[in-house]
């Protein structure tokens, strides 16, 4: 059967975006569900470019995306993989407050690992999900540069870690005690402070919802949508 111009069409635009930005639509033709798959891999990117070497996420994509999903009424989900070594924290917290505001539900899954400012991207969908051997890693925030040593120094990294302690103890169940004692720990990383939690053990903490895989966090973002939109519904009629 001979196939129109379309049809190759479309799979150059899901080719293109998995390239490019690591993202595509997933239609499920039982459910009529509309998914867009988000990949966060690699490096967040801020405001200074990385090198080409290494892989990457740039905010300056993600957020626009985040935009036209909640834009497009055609889109009823959103499936974040998150397997990230952490980056720049004002892109990642940019990122997870996105995430968050979305009126869409939506589902991460940790993969590999969601270290540093990844632990926020984590915990911005609505209901997360973590491999039994994916890891992620919590600590003090660290900047790079030359730091003046003052006292307006040290007000800032503290807000910066306030906000993130705030994020994060706002979208999962961990309380900040917990949090700032994992923060803190001495006694896990030999030339570091701060705490790896791997599978079970971020649930155990209340960080992430349940340890599960693809099969049962697409599974969930399916009785998401189904129940937002009887709830849609319900206050239609």
């Amino acid at each position: 059967m001979e196939r129109n111009k379309s049809d190759y069409s479309g799979e150059l635009d899901k080719e293109e975006l998995i390239r490019e930005n690591g993202q595509l639509v997933m239609a499920d033709p039982e459910t009529n569900h509309r998914i867009h798959l988000l990949s966060i891999i690699g490096e967040i990117e801020g405001h200074e470019c990385l090198s080409s070497n290494l892989k990457t996420t740039k905010y300056e994509h993600v957020l626009p995306q985040l935009a036209e999903i909640e834009n497009n009424r055609e889109t009823d989900g959103l499936l974040i993989l998150i397997n990230t070594v952490g980056g720049d924290v004002e892109a990642g917290l940019a990122i997870s407050e996105m995430i968050a505001s979305l009126s869409i539900p939506s589902v991460s899954l940790v993969l590999g690992g969601s270290h540093s400012i990844g632990v926020p991207l984590a915990v911005s969908a609505t209901y997360s999900f973590i491999v039994p051997t994916a890891t992620m890693m919590i600590h003090p925030v660290r900047l790079n540069g030359m730091i003046i040593g003052v006292r307006q120094s040290y007000d800032y990294f503290k807000r910066i870690q306030d906000r993130i302690t705030g994020f994060v103890t706002g979208h999962s169940s961990i309380r900040e005690e917990r949090l700032l004692e994992l923060m803190m720990d001495t006694q896990t990383m030999t030339r570091d402070v701060g705490s790896i939690l791997v599978g079970s053990q971020a649930v155990e903490e209340g960080l992430i919802h349940e340890i599960g895989g693809i099969d049962r966090a697409v599974r969930k973002l399916h009785e998401l949508i189904e129940k937002t939109k009887r709830m849609c519904y319900n206050e239609k009629y």
